[in-house]
């Protein structure tokens, strides 16, 4: 079989090989970690708190960490705030010019960027920490606490910051030495982790309540059907052909090459759920500081309720909208493409292009955000259809686009080596996309 045959190619690539077993070694590693508890803590004692993460925010918090968060482990707090400290650092290069220029200064520019990500990811994990103790404090008995006073919490503090810089240690290490991007694969691997127990779990109640197997296979056809039009959605481009002269005698050109620029559906990939998340969590934190049972309070803290899913879904149009402004520059891609003779066929060099390539960014950009808030609210609209909160999240949102975005990326790493080696790739035909779609010359 080709499957087959494919794999024993990876297997003869040295290279490869390596990569992939060091790759292996470190999630393993990781996933061990999640065993080991905070040092004063009885693991026995932890139903409460897994109590609280099986749905909503908290059963998040608790996939996207792969479970350490409801085993009060050394790595509870997962890598999250590595990637809140990253996102801000990059909101930080659109609003102040210094780190404008670190982004523009290359291979330096860049370890500078991490150096500043890396002491904000500590500033988080101090403030953060003391707020997952009181949680434990309010979710445990007494009984589990073996250490308590100053010693328990400053300590706690200083291992569960030590556990997250480890797993963004890890991450760095696979994107060195291993195959894929190591922060984006050790949140993968945390999702899928849970994604057995919660189908026997969604399939047990299946089987002992109404519809029975037919009930599961239409659930499996359903999410297969939602990874598909992910995965659509990831792949989607609008490609805008471009010529290039090689030899310009005049007016005349003469012979010529002719690239495309391939806009994406989706340039703004995950963000817009993320902010809109953030933003949707500000209820939630009211809530939990005031004993207001009010109806706007109890309408935006149900994450499967109507109000909630809908103002989510328009947040994540608008953000959708806003960072793709951001990240896509026309007039800076008009100016690239004047600068080395290009220019889009039918279309003339300047300000027509950039109203050209404006219009078409909006244009893609409407249906792609609009797939991009469905495919958040699906998990509120799988558990409205009768599925379990904890398979209803694997429907869609930020779980399934990390999981398809990864995937993607890491197969088109594995398909990279096996060409340059003159071994078949991993497809039949053609060549897996990832999010990076490059430049194809005709």
């Amino acid at each position: 079989m080709r499957l087959i045959q494919t794999i024993k190619n990876i297997f003869k690539i040295e290279d490869l090989r390596a990569r992939l077993i060091y790759t292996f070694s470190i999630i393993l590693l990781y996933r061990l970690g999640k065993y080991v508890s905070l040092p004063g803590i009885d693991p026995s004692q932890l139903a409460g708190l897994k109590s609280q993460t099986s749905s909503g925010i908290m059963g998040l918090l608790d996939m996207f960490s792969g479970g350490a968060f409801s085993q009060a482990s050394i790595f509870a707090l997962g890598i999250m705030p590595y990637i809140s400290a990253s996102i801000v650092v990059q909101l930080l290069g659109i609003v102040f010019p210094y780190f404008q220029k670190l982004q523009k200064e290359g291979e330096s520019g860049r370890r500078k960027m991490n150096q500043y990500t890396r002491y904000l990811t500590v500033a988080i994990l101090v403030l953060q920490a003391p707020t997952y103790l009181v949680n434990l404090h309010a979710q445990l008995p007494a009984s589990a606490f073996i250490l308590s006073g100053t010693f328990f919490t400053v300590s706690s503090v200083i291992i569960l910051t030590a556990g997250t810089m480890f797993v963004m240690w890890l991450g760095e290490r696979i994107t060195d030495k291993g195959i894929g991007n190591g922060i984006s694969l050790i949140i993968m691997i945390g999702i899928i982790a849970r994604l057995p127990a919660n189908f026997i779990f969604e399939a047990g109640a299946r089987m002992n309540g109404a519809g029975g197997a037919v009930a599961i296979i239409v659930e499996i056809v359903f999410l297969f059907v939602v990874v598909l039009g992910t995965i659509l959605l990831v792949q989607g481009t609008r490609r805008v052909p471009v010529q290039y002269a090689r030899r310009i005698v005049g007016n005349k050109q003469y012979g010529g090459v002719r690239q495309y620029i391939p806009l994406k559906v989706n340039a703004a990939g995950v963000m817009p759920i993320i902010f809109a998340q953030a933003i949707m969590m500000l209820p939630i934190i009211i809530a939990g500081y005031s004993d207001s049972g009010s109806g706007f309070v109890v309408a935006f803290t149900n994450m499967y309720g109507f109000w909630y899913n809908l103002v989510t879904g328009l947040l994540i149009v608008v953000f959708t909208y806003f960072y793709t402004a951001i990240t896509i520059n026309p007039v800076q891609m008009a100016e690239d493409m004047k600068k080395n003779g290009g220019f889009i066929p039918g279309i003339k060099p300047g300000r027509k292009t950039v109203e050209f390539i404006d219009s078409i960014m909006s244009k893609i950009t409407l249906p792609g955000s609009i797939f991009l808030a469905t495919i958040a609210i699906l998990p509120a609209i799988a558990v409205q259809a009768g599925i379990t909160p904890q398979f209803a999240q694997f429907f869609g949102g930020t779980t399934l686009l990390i999981l398809v975005g990864v995937v993607l990326d890491t197969l088109q790493q594995i398909e990279s080596h096996l060409l340059m080696r003159h071994y078949d790739g991993l497809m039949k035909s053609g060549r897996v996309k990832g999010r990076s779609g490059a430049v194809q010359t005709v």
